[in-house]
């Protein structure tokens, strides 16, 4: 697919180059070797492409919202077709195993685009008994261009969660792709122009952030950002939109809690933390990173936890039996290998992952395990976002859990019902987990608490973030 798709800017539902004509290397992570070049976009693409969008705005919010839904879900089907092909570029891009992008991240995208595509016919709004002879009614309206702004760990997956409800509801889209894997954003661009989306309706502009993201929050003709990656660059996103006073939903950091006590089902609990720490090599704003354990059972977690981590060898990607694959980028390796020093450092015990494998070629980082992890240490602390699993014995579940500046998401395993649902009514995350990890469905909102940001995406919840409600009153006399 790559030889035959066009590596360039997608405005007007055309492939054109940067005004500048200069271009940026994306480079394969399990080989090191540049994978495409790039169009570099910059506040002239910007401006281009904000004008594409906001042209369209009209006739896409004026479309029959029947028509929204078939061309959304055609686009599901159009995903669904090119399973292969969109799998295979995700693996080059990214390095996930192939397993993974062909039975959770093209799918999922899929899945994505039929579930909003239900939602352009039924979002609705009230009437009102007010005082006086007067009808007073409420509508739900678009809110124009919205720019979207995608990390590295599920492009795809991740711009289909931009595009699909903000054009179900009648937004038009600029989408600025990550630098590090733009590809299969593009492709999605593409796919959705074949499935009718009218011209300008999706854009998508490759660069880097601090040009192309920096000139899509500053525009005023950008109703909102909806911006999913690092909680630093989501301060900066805020303080960047305050000139505009324009909407914000900000997916930020994670260092989420997996909390296991005694009267669980410890096997089931520990073999589930492996998953939950280290899919997606760990590059996941929820992964399980924190793995609080009651005393009773910490040798026996800690026992299977290591030898399910030595288990997970790092290998070729786009081999189906590989289960971990390199991480996005030699930066982003050297600051996770930077995370395992400061953890031996600063005391911890590493029960598992000699922390690099051998050879130079790909950016692999062995999944490692530390045991023995205090409160105040650097990698209870700050998101790794790479496979490092810190692992201590519970003492206050509650307290510790919440003892970070962030609260994405945590986990529960308990047979205690009561007392899960005790638990779960404590942690402040935007997601609780209870005898499971990592489930995700369009259907459900996701989002988080304190510093991993604010706004919902998936579900009922996201689409009251994409349009702004109107009240309106009629006089009856």
């Amino acid at each position: 697919m790559l030889g035959e798709m066009d590596t360039e800017l997608w405005i007007d539902n055309r492939a054109v180059a940067a005004l500048s004509g200069e271009t940026f290397e994306t480079m394969n992570p399990a080989t090191g070797v540049a994978l495409a070049k790039l169009p570099r976009a910059r506040r002239e693409d910007v401006e281009l492409a904000v004008a594409s969008a906001s042209k369209a705005f009209t006739g896409w919010s004026q479309t029959d919202p029947n028509e929204r839904a078939r061309i959304l879900w055609k686009a599901g089907e159009l995903v669904m077709s090119k399973l292969e092909e969109l799998a295979q570029l995700e693996v080059l891009d990214t390095g996930k195993p192939i397993a993974s992008a062909r039975l959770i991240d093209v799918p999922r995208t899929a899945d994505t685009f039929f579930y909003f595509s239900g939602w352009a016919t039924k979002l609705g709004g009230e009437t009102i008994p007010v005082r006086g002879p007067f009808l007073n009614y409420t509508v739900r309206e678009p809110l124009g261009v919205i720019g979207a702004i995608i990390p590295w760990n599920f492009p795809l997956l991740l711009a289909a969660r931009k595009i699909a409800p903000a054009l179900a509801v009648g937004n038009t889209v600029v989408i600025k792709p990550p630098e590090e894997a733009s590809l299969t954003t593009l492709a999605l661009a593409r796919i959705m122009a074949e499935a009718g989306v009218p011209e300008g309706v999706v854009n998508v502009l490759t660069g880097y952030g601090e040009e192309v993201g920096a000139a899509l929050v500053e525009h005023p003709g950008v109703a909102k950002i909806s911006f999913t990656g690092g909680t630093e660059t989501g301060k900066i996103i805020m303080r960047a939109a305050a000139g505009t006073l324009k909407r914000l939903s900000l997916e930020l950091g994670g260092k989420s809690p997996n909390i296991v006590f005694a009267d669980a089902d410890v096997a089931a609990a520990a073999s589930a933390a492996v998953t939950a720490a280290f899919y997606n090599q760990g590059e996941l704003c929820t992964a399980g990173s924190r793995l609080l354990v009651d005393r009773a059972v910490h040798d026996q977690v800690l026992e299977t936890v290591a030898r399910g981590a030595r288990a997970l060898v790092p290998g070729d990607p786009l081999d189906a039996k590989t289960q971990m694959g390199p991480l996005i980028s030699a930066e982003h390796r050297d600051k996770v290998l930077g995370f395992v020093k400061a953890g031996e450092s600063e005391g911890a015990k590493r029960e598992a992952g000699d922390p690099r494998p051998g050879g130079d070629a790909g950016y692999f980082v062995n999944p490692t395990v530390f045991s023995g992890v205090a409160e105040k240490m650097t990698i209870a602390r700050e998101e790794i976002f790479g496979p490092v699993l810190s692992f201590d014995s519970l003492e206050d579940a509650a307290r510790i859990a919440s003892a970070t500046e962030f609260g994405l998401a945590a986990g529960v395993w308990t047979r205690d019902i009561g007392k899960a649902h005790m638990l779960a009514a404590r942690l402040r995350a935007g997601t609780v987990w209870i005898n499971t990890y990592n489930r995700f469905d369009a259907a459900s909102p996701y989002g988080g608490y304190k510093q991993s940001g604010f706004g919902r995406e998936n579900g009922r919840a996201v689409l009251d973030e994409l349009t702004q409600l109107k009240s309106v009153w009629v006089a009856l006399t």
